[in-house]
């Protein structure tokens, strides 16, 4: 990719918040549809497999969480290299296309093996979509608002999924587990590629704009252009940041994907009514999502590790009110996820803002991609762990084993990351 810009385009685009406001708002709504189609499996599909299709293992229960996981991991990583040889706009065009058939999978499938295909499809639409909301915001602000960039980016998209997934609670209690709950997911797509087709404008050259002034900048002649497997390395191991970075990202969706698998099953078995564990489910996403308001901007003022840190800390003492049960069920519940959601909220933005400090704009969209195939691999790891430690010994000590590994994970980051 040549990072110089034409005249013409040097002319006519600026980098910046207040400069592109009109784009990014789009794109912020963009987003949120984006989350919503996550937030249609947070609080039902776990219950459809228990009481539809009546499994009884945790592991086949959570295949489709490990499903979608892998592979939005894997999209992730090519969806960079895609971006910057399709553009950003066709990307998110063609992750729309393909999470279309997702909600008549979800709401009518006659097999289960079928709810894991719309996860498989699911996950290459979020890798494809979520992937270029986000690069495509970062190339419009520019390097000096990137933490509120992501903060606003991740509120939008957490938000929906939190209020999608309070959404389908209560429409399963009111209609049943199927299909009056995935109904919104039938509008979430029609109108998530009716806007990308007919609004969203690519932002490439905004990347290149930067890059130039980067170039300029420190002298260089040309701007290195690493190919996929250097920067794999890079953002995997080599760099101390971005090592750091990555694994934080990793344990942080683990959380998640332990969450989204235990966290139905374990309150149900408390006593906790289907409303009760629609309000579990939403309120942490929710508080991730508008959390991120405040600490994206945060980011940007005190650094990415302390919230990094902290975040990290904060979710291990989520992890202990939910797994120790200091309350009442449905108590407990409500205020480890918040904690939950207060911790992630602290780390999503501030990690998304590292990664993309550390990476050139030349190989930037690609480095971000490597980083939410580790992020978005612990979708996978956290159902895998879960199934298998719930099945040996039960689902609390899905939850303990996951308090362990974010302590261990955010003094790794506390060890490991210089600050930024």
């Amino acid at each position: 990719m040549n990072l110089s810009p034409s005249p013409t385009r040097n002319q006519t685009i600026a980098l910046g918040l207040r400069e592109n406001w009109r784009a990014f708002s789009l794109l912020v709504l963009v987003n949120m549809l984006v989350g919503g189609m996550v937030g249609l499996e947070r609080t039902v599909v776990p219950l459809v497999g228990t009481e539809e299709f009546h499994i009884a293992s945790g592991l086949v229960v959570f295949s489709f969480i490990i499903a979608f996981g892998v592979v939005k991991a894997f999209t992730n990583l090519f969806s960079g290299v895609l971006a910057d040889r399709y553009t950003r706009r066709n990307v998110l065009i063609a992750g729309w296309i393909v999470g279309l058939p997702v909600p008549f999978l979800l709401a009518w499938a006659p097999a289960w093996n079928l709810i894991i295909l719309a996860n498989i499809l699911l996950g290459i639409s979020q890798g494809l979509a979520w992937s270029m909301t986000v690069n495509m915001k970062i190339d419009l602000v520019g390097p000096s608002q990137r933490g509120l960039a992501m903060g606003l980016n991740e509120a939008a998209g957490y938000g929906a999924v939190g209020l999608t997934a309070l959404a389908t609670g209560y429409l399963a209690t009111r209609y049943g587990l199927r299909p009056e709950p995935f109904y919104p997911g039938i509008v979430y797509t029609l109108l998530g590629l009716v806007l990308s087709v007919f609004g969203v404008k690519d932002t490439r050259a905004y990347a290149r704009l930067e890059g130039f002034r980067m170039q300029v900048a420190s002298g260089e002649e040309k701007a290195h252009r690493p190919g996929l497997l250097w920067v794999f390395r890079e953002t995997s191991f080599r760099n101390p940041n971005l090592f750091a970075v990555s694994q934080a990202g990793l344990i942080n969706n683990l959380n998640d994907g332990m969450s989204w698998g235990v966290f139905p099953l374990l309150f149900t078995a408390y006593g906790v009514g289907m409303e009760g564990v629609g309000w579990i489910k939403a309120v942490y996403p929710v508080v991730w999502g508008v959390g991120q308001i405040v600490t994206g901007p945060l980011a940007d003022k005190i650094g990415r590790k302390p919230l990094i840190v902290w975040g990290m800390l904060i979710q291990t003492v989520g992890h202990a009110v939910i797994g120790f049960a200091f309350l009442p069920p449905l108590l407990s519940g409500l205020a480890g996820s918040v904690l939950l959601g207060v911790g992630t909220a602290m780390v999503y933005p501030a990690l998304l803002a590292a990664v993309s400090d550390a990476a050139h704009p030349s190989w930037r969209a690609s480095s971000l991609g490597v980083y939410r195939f580790w992020r978005d691999m612990g979708y996978a790891i956290g159902a895998l762990m879960s199934g298998i430690v719930a099945g040996l010994w039960g689902l609390v000590w899905a939850v303990h084993l996951a308090g362990i590994l974010t302590l261990v994970s955010g003094l790794l980051v506390w060890k490991r990351m210089k600050p930024s």
